[in-house]
């Protein structure tokens, strides 16, 4: 499952820190000013994505490159076209004369088009792009037991809606017969995940045909999380989001506006407080967290478009 947790405090601007279970680092969506976020958190962080380089969402990013210098490992950096020289020209602003090369190694995905990204490095202290890879599809980022995929949204400016999915997995429940546990378990599952219907399982001194032992098994759905930050309130990222989010178990979205001020959420290509809702529970998902809202408003300004959300949400 995916731990998630706002590190941006009431306004302050965006940043969700997420921890996959059993899982040594962190992955960090958003790059605001956040004072939730740790030095060790930073550290421990092995890729970052990034919607749209807006500098509410990427002013942090100083603090990042500051935390993990030194680190001497490679570090992820996923975000829209132009991102490389984005963090290069960040990079590039400091001087570097006691920083040895790997100190820190950043690999940069660029979205440059629809199932389309480009992949750069950046090396101390040169700090210079080096094209190495292109990836097709939408998926961005993958680890062993999940992955992140992707949707380009429209802010008058690309603004990507990262998905992170865990991995389907084979469980077996045991209760469903007197067979004691052991290697064959294993087996069993390999042979199920590869369609080996007529391999011979041994359990103890008895051979089985692992088609006989498959009504012991059953697929359990990975846990699946949503970040949709800034984006317009009209039908063509609607049907992006429904395509994209459908069922996922949580989302974070952006309600930047109470619906009060959805004019206001039109001409600035935002969305708001009711809209976000009433995506959300068209699309289906079973927990949506409204989050990134104005700085104009009060404490009491903010309950107020939460409940507007929920009201919309729970519709």
């Amino acid at each position: 499952m995916f731990q998630a947790e706002v590190k941006s405090k009431v306004g302050e601007d965006i940043s969700i820190l997420i921890r996959p279970d059993n899982h040594a680092w962190n992955y960090l969506c958003e790059c605001g000013d956040a004072s939730g976020l740790t030095v060790k958190e930073v550290q421990n962080t092995n890729a970052v994505f990034i919607s749209h380089t807006h500098i509410d969402h990427f002013v942090n990013f100083d603090a990042l490159i500051r935390h993990q210098i030194g680190i001497e490992r490679r570090v992820v950096i996923c975000g829209p076209m132009g991102i490389a020289r984005q963090v290069q020209a960040k990079l590039k602003a400091y001087t570097w004369n006691l920083i040895q090369k790997g100190a820190i190694m950043y690999e940069i995905r660029e979205v440059i088009a629809p199932g389309k990204v480009l992949c750069f490095e950046l090396e101390p202290p040169e700090w210079e792009l080096k094209a190495i890879d292109s990836l097709q599809g939408n998926t961005i980022f993958q680890e062993k037991t999940f992955s992140v995929s992707f949707a380009i949204l429209d802010h008058k400016t690309p603004s990507l809606a990262f998905k992170f999915k865990e991995n389907d997995t084979v469980k077996i429940d045991l209760g469903k017969s007197e067979l004691p546990g052991g290697k064959w378990v294993k087996e069993l599952k390999e042979a199920f995940e590869e369609g080996q219907k007529k391999r011979i399982i041994e359990i103890g001194n008895q051979s089985y045909c692992a088609k006989d032992l498959f009504h012991l098994l059953h697929v359990q759905t990975g846990d699946s999380l949503g970040i949709i930050m800034d984006h317009a309130a009209h039908e063509e990222n609607h049907q992006k989001i429904l395509t994209h989010f459908s069922q996922s178990e949580k989302v974070f979205i952006e309600s930047f506006y109470k619906a009060d001020d959805q004019e206001q959420a039109q001409l600035n290509y935002h969305s708001y407080s009711r809209q976000s809702g009433k995506i959300m529970r068209r699309a289906s998902v079973k927990q949506a967290i409204p989050v990134h809202f104005s700085r104009r408003y009060s404490e009491e300004d903010i309950r107020e478009l939460i409940r507007e959300f929920e009201e919309e949400f729970h519709q």
